[in-house]
This record gives structure tokens, C-alpha cells and sequence, in this order.
């Protein structure tokens, strides 16, 4: 019997598990539940900060955390997955005209939809055939020339989570975050507007070993609790040049929140087309 040869690595996961949510701090929750909600067809969290001061859009088994404040622009774009991308064409088009004198565009590539937020963010929506049926499956920010190899040691010493140098469209730090998730750092020569607080949240399995590893470097930012901490610096082992900032909240496997159950609605569903039992979203 001829023996079966399998990439067992494909498999591996690392220390991060999940990739929970993106922090971004907009100005006006009106038009900021306009694009999420009701433009992108997701879900306002019901039981969590759910008044004027904070939303949190459930997008899948991901959030966007979107805080009143002046407008943060992530440095990149963001990757999410919709269940139907003609469904999402019409409620842009319902949206299309209260966004106008904000800075929401939008333009259909051939597998995707490109997107601009009322405040200048790159969110690329995509459809099921992705790979997910509704989530955020990565993240790309944009870092210098010559750091995506010291982002990939960070990653994997202090981390301790799977990350390797892609070529596609330029060198990339791919950074696992997740079975179906990637933090990708994808090396520009552009300019790069200055770091302005916004900030991704994760699960680790390990919650003390990169704690040590960051309080060595002098990297932690803030010891929120017994099940989180903070950090910002992106740092090459070798060197302990910066190479970029983005905060992590980095989260315990411990912390209350972790496999917290998201609602997330079936956007489909409207007052012309109700059918009984199709309010939920089901994958």
C-alpha cells in the first residue's frame, strides 16, 4: 500500500486563536451604523454598549469596536467576508445618498467589493466563496521596507504563533491569528501616516510566556487585569529596532468574554420580504 504524503504544518495552530476585534474610534454613531449596519448588513451587539457613546458591530465570530471620538484611520485595509455580495450592492446603493460629503466610495473589483468608511478606511468586502461565510479573515497594515523578516521573528519568538515573508504584490509578514485568520504586514514604499491609537484585540493559548517575553523588552503598555494586557511596540528580536506599532489587547483563554456568543442577523431579512424563523443569520 502506497503511503499518503500530507503537509501536517497546514494544521498547526499557533498560540493566537482568535483575532476578536478591531478598534476604530469614529465621531458620529449615526452615520457609522448607516455603513456597518446598515449598508454592510451587520450587527449591532444588543447587550454591549448598545447607547451613544460606543457600538460593537458583531460581524461573524468578530467585531468592530467603534468608540465616539475623533475618527482613527487604520493604516491598511481590512478584509471582511459577507453572505452575498449582490445583496450588499443593493444596500449600498440604499445608503448611497445619506453618505454623500463623507468619505464612503465604493468600487467592485472582480472578486470583491472595495470600500472607503465615512472617515477614509479601507474595508474590502468579500463573498462566501472566501473561505468563511461572514467574518473578518485579515487585516493588512502597511510597515516600512526591510521589516516584514523582524515582524515574522517577533511573531514567532514573543508570540509564539506561525508567521512567514510572502512575496505576493511585494514582501508581507503573514502572521497567523486564528484557523481561519491572518495579521498580514505588507511592506510599502509609500508614506505612512503617524500611528493614532487604534487597536486590534486576541486570544492567546500561552497568556504568560509573551507577557514575559514583552516585559523583558519593555513593551508592556498597560496591565488592564488578571485576564489581559497591552502592548504596542512590534519589535525585531534581533536587534530590537522598532518596526511598527499597532496596540494588541491581548486576552487570556481565562477572560469572561472568550467564545462569547455574537448574534449576528440575516441582513437579507426586511420589512417586504419577512419570513418567519429567517431572522438569525445561519452559515
Amino acid at each position: 500500500m502506497s503511503k499518503r504524503a500530507f503537509d501536517r504544518a497546514e494544521e498547526d495552530f499557533g498560540n493566537v486563536l482568535n483575532m476578536e476585534h478591531i478598534n476604530l474610534t469614529v465621531p458620529d454613531q449615526q452615520l457609522a451604523a448607516l455603513f456597518y449596519v446598515t449598508g454592510l448588513g451587520f450587527t449591532r451587539d444588543p447587550y454591549i454598549d448598545f447607547g451613544t457613546f460606543n457600538m460593537w458591530i458583531n460581524v461573524g465570530e468578530q467585531q468592530f469596536h467603534l468608540p465616539k471620538r475623533d475618527a482613527q484611520r487604520f493604516r491598511g485595509h481590512i478584509g471582511v467576508v459577507v453572505p452575498n455580495l449582490d445583496d450588499l450592492k443593493r444596500r449600498l446603493d440604499f445608503i448611497d445618498r445619506p453618505m454623500q460629503g463623507s468619505d464612503f466610495s465604493r468600487d467592485e473589483k472582480n472578486d470583491h467589493i472595495a470600500l472607503t468608511c465615512p472617515w477614509g478606511n479601507d474595508i474590502r468586502a468579500y463573498g462566501p466563496n472566501f473561505g468563511t461565510s461572514l467574518g473578518i479573515p485579515f487585516a493588512v497594515l502597511d510597515v516600512p521596507p526591510n521589516s516584514a523578516e523582524g515582524i515574522c521573528r517577533f511573531y514567532r519568538e514573543v508570540l509564539d504563533t506561525p508567521a512567514q515573508v510572502t512575496a505576493n504584490g511585494g514582501a508581507a509578514a503573514e502572521v497567523s491569528t486564528g484557523g481561519s485568520q491572518r495579521l498580514i504586514f505588507r511592506e510599502t514604499d509609500d508614506d505612512i501616516p503617524e500611528y493614532d491609537g487604534h487597536h486590534i484585540a486576541i486570544y492567546v493559548a500561552n497568556f504568560s510566556r509573551p507577557h514575559e517575553a514583552l516585559a523583558e523588552r519593555g513593551l508592556i503598555t498597560e496591565e488592564s487585569d488578571q485576564h489581559q494586557y497591552r502592548f504596542q511596540g512590534i519589535v525585531d528580536p534581533a536587534s530590537g529596532e522598532l518596526l511598527t506599532e499597532i496596540e494588541h489587547e491581548v486576552r487570556s483563554l481565562k477572560h469572561p468574554m472568550f467564545k462569547r456568543f455574537l448574534v449576528n442577523r440575516n441582513p437579507a431579512q426586511s420589512f417586504m420580504n419577512y419570513t418567519q424563523g429567517r431572522d438569525a443569520f445561519v452559515p
